[in-house]
């Protein structure tokens, strides 16, 4: 039955379309309506359709900035129902941008009650709390709004005209500027100063071949509300008004008042509290140590003064502020996207010198409609006043004619050779206006239609006082809206934040790492790290000398190097916290060594198994938490603690072997690496010993002119630096061996040169002939 049932459907008269086609038609549809209707402003006017609206609606009631304050509520319910069908928040939020001086450099709406602040934008209070009117300003959008030069358009219901675009007597389109969210694309457009623009415009009407750079000699930058500073350098605002994209950099103004830095001026949008929780929030976090306190003093005859303390006088104030300025937003950004709609309802990114021109197209047009509409009106009231002034010539006939004839109108027009128009004005003239004094009035109000019909002639006739008048208009308003920039354009580079270990005071610690791998910082470097406080079972395995704004690089077991920064380390007042929580280790692994590298500091590393090379102490750095390779291991090896390198050039390395054996020779033998397995650092002989059993026990930098102690137990040998000299060997080879008694090396310790007076004072220690 339902097969039946759809063989008999009709397709006639309905259009069919693939699925595809209509959703791109439906999408492109519902996306250029959103662009033309909703997000992007207009050359002509500035303003997005839903401004215009408002501006309109208030004009059409009457809410002009010489009538009394009226609700809000009042305007969005006229605007909502005549000419824009949206949500009431949405076109509220919209009229209260327009009143807030703090967001647009030219406000459109003066308001009374709560519309919010710098502090917090979204404040103001609801509608039927607020009270509104049009601002001065907006006589440049209204003034010629009802002079016969604007095109007009149905509503969304057809039952009212609005206008398409307001008669804008000055470029609003870059004046106030606009942001808004399109359907693939977007517009940023910043605020200007009313004075620079409107001279560039003058400049362009002279001129019509003036380039960007010349425009740029009136218009420097954006103008903002607030009074930050643009440092943006003049290439790079060059750039911007040449493409129509770029960001605009902004950064507080500050003065020093007895070793106080006051700011008075903030970047855009950008208030007091943000920037003083953004500070206090570095100062608990203890990244600002250069800083002792900040202060909100601003009050209602300083909006905005923050008070910043630095710790003290010896701080310099334009490298801490230069260092604020780059970590909070007191220097701030923002985008420019000059994209707007055109004369041809078609969005692009325009150049200043495409808008200023597209916008006096749309002026001249304005005004010449303005002008010819005007001189329409006066030729029809000659033409009016032409006739009443025959009629008075021949009043008498003309009221014999009124009198007693039964079609008096097209006798008149037969009599006396009058138009249509001319005698319906005459049959409705009271009888007062024929009196002797009226007619003179009409012989003087001809006079001056006559002088004002031949001056509107003259310049819609002549290209240059048509020029001419365009600017004196400009001017004009200029002179009565305009003001002096906000903004100083002061050239500057971007702010860069001083390093975070400059500014963590440098005050000396012991790095201590324990045998299971905890880890702390003590003050100081005179630390006696065994005699610290340890977990059950752990003790004391190693520790490096630095400073706090050092870091601590640790070996592991497995040859890898792992950074920490000292500061983030516990303090040795406790037991530390695992490095493996700082750190990502692999299973198994732990740190067996610790050192605080510096510059140009050299160490030899090597394993037990006689393998080893000198590597720069940096190398060993990483911000990786999964380390880097630093050292190849062979089987069962175990890495000897790092020695410091003095002098590459001069310095002896002793080696000495487990089975007893001490070999010296020149450090320059072994290679530089920044990681590897390296070279072996001494014969290890294996024959007389079981396989495996020997290796390196320890090693020893000596530098020139020292001397080396040998430790066994208790036992010591000591040889002075002329029998180093005399023993000095190869790294291929075996070494010397120890005496016996004097074969189980625990340390090699050496000692610097002495004064002689050190020397004599010195105990003797016996000497000992090596094999």
């Amino acid at each position: 039955m339902s097969e039946e049932k759809n063989r008999n459907l009709s397709l006639e008269g309905i259009e069919l379309m693939p699925l595809q086609q209509f959703a791109e038609n439906a999408y492109l549809n519902y996306s250029m309506s959103v662009i033309r209707d909703r997000a992007l402003p207009s050359v002509a006017d500035g303003m997005k359709p839903v401004q215009r609206r408002i501006v309109y609606a208030m004009a059409k009631l009457g809410i002009n900035a010489k009538a009394k304050h009226v609700k809000s509520a009042r305007t969005v319910g006229e605007v909502l129902g005549k000419y824009h069908p949206h949500g009431d928040s949405a076109c509220y939020e919209a009229m209260v941008l327009m009143a807030q001086p703090f967001s647009y450099r030219y406000p459109l709406v003066d308001g009374q009650g709560n519309w919010g602040d710098v502090e917090d934008p979204k404040s103001f209070a609801a509608m039927r709390y607020t009270e509104s009117r049009l601002a001065p300003y907006s006589e440049v959008l209204l003034q010629d709004l009802n002079t016969g030069c604007v095109d007009w358009i149905p509503n969304f219901d057809g039952t009212v005209d609005e206008p398409k675009y307001l008669p804008a007597r000055l470029p609003n389109i870059l004046l106030n500027g606009t942001t808004g969210i399109a359907v693939g694309m977007a517009t940023d457009i910043p605020p200007h100063n009313l004075n620079e623009i409107a001279n560039a415009v003058v400049q362009l009407i002279d001129k019509p071949d003036a380039s960007v750079s010349d425009l740029m000699k009136f218009v420097p930058a954006p103008d903002y509300p607030c009074a930050a500073e643009i440092t943006n350098s003049e290439e790079e605002l060059r750039k911007i008004y040449e493409t129509g994209k770029g960001t605009i950099r902004q950064r507080a103004v500050y003065t020093v008042e007895k070793n106080e830095i006051i700011i008075t001026s903030l970047p855009y949008q950008i208030s007091v509290g943000t920037v003083e929780k953004q500070i206090a929030d570095l100062m608990s976090k203890k990244k600002l140590p250069l800083v002792s306190d900040i202060t909100n003093a601003s009050d209602r005859n300083n909006p905005i003064r923050i008070v910043i303390t630095p710790r003290s006088n010896r701080v310099n104030i334009d490298e801490l502020m230069e260092h604020l300025y780059a970590v909070t937003s007191l220097e701030n950004t923002y985008r420019v996207n000059i994209n707007i709609l055109g004369l041809d309802g078609k969005p692009a990114v325009k150049d200043l010198k495409t808008i200023l021109n597209e916008w006096l197209v749309f002026r001249t047009e304005t005004v010449k409609k303005r002008l010819s509409h005007r001189l329409e009106a006066v030729n029809k009231r000659l033409h009016l006043l032409e006739g009443f002034m025959l009629v008075m010539l021949n009043i008498d006939e003309v009221i014999e004619i009124i009198r007693h004839e039964d079609d008096p109108k097209s006798k008149l027009i037969e009599r006396f050779g009058l138009s249509e128009a001319q005698v319906e004005y005459i049959l409705e003239t009271k009888l007062r206006q024929l009196a002797r004094l009226e007619e003179i009035k009409i012989k003087a109000e001809m006079d001056k239609l006559n002088d004002e019909k031949k001056h509107l002639e003259t310049l819609l006739g002549s290209d240059a006082r048509f020029k001419t008048f365009l600017k004196k208009e400009i001017l004009a308003d200029a002179k009565l809206y305009g003001d002096e920039r906000r903004c100083p354009v002061v050239q500057r580079e971007a702010a860069v934040a001083i390093k975070e270990e400059e500014l963590i005071p440098s005050t000396p610690v012991t790095v201590v790492l324990s045998k299971m791998g905890w880890v702390r910082a003590a003050s100081g470097h005179d630390v006696d790290a065994s005699s610290l406080n340890y977990r059950s079972g752990d003790k004391f395995l190693s520790k490096a000398s630095g400073k706090t704004n050092d870091q601590a690089s640790f070996i592991s077991t497995l040859g890898r190097a792992y950074s920490v920064d000292i500061k983030d380390l516990p303090s040795a007042r406790g037991q530390g916290e695992p490095l493996s929580a700082k750190v990502n280790f692999q299973p198994g692994e732990k740190a067996c060594h610790v050192i605080v590298p510096k510059k140009d500091m050299y160490l030899v590393v090597a394993t037990d198994k006689g393998r080893g090379f000198i590597t720069l102490s940096t190398d060993m750095q990483t911000r990786a938490k999964a380390g880097k390779a630093l050292i190849n291991l062979d089987e069962d090896a175990v890495i000897l603690p790092p020695v410091e390198v003095i002098d590459r050039k001069t310095d002896l390395l002793a080696v000495a072997s487990k089975a007893g054996r001490l070999l010296i020779y020149k450090l320059d033998e072994l290679p530089e690496l920044s990681s590897g397995k390296g070279n072996k650092l001494m014969g290890l002989n294996t024959a007389k010993v079981t396989i495996g059993a020997d290796g390196l026990a320890t090693m020893a930098i000596i530098p020139e002119g020292a001397s080396l102690t040998v430790h066994s137990g208790k036992k010591i040998i000591k040889l002075n630096n002329k029998e180093i000299l005399e023993r000095l060997g190869s790294r291929t080879k075996v070494g010397d061996m120890l005496p016996r008694g004097y074969q189980k090396i625990t340390s090699l310790e050496v000692e610097l040169p002495k004064s002689d007076a050190d020397e004599n004072a010195e105990e003797e220690i016996p000497e000992f002939t090596l094999e």
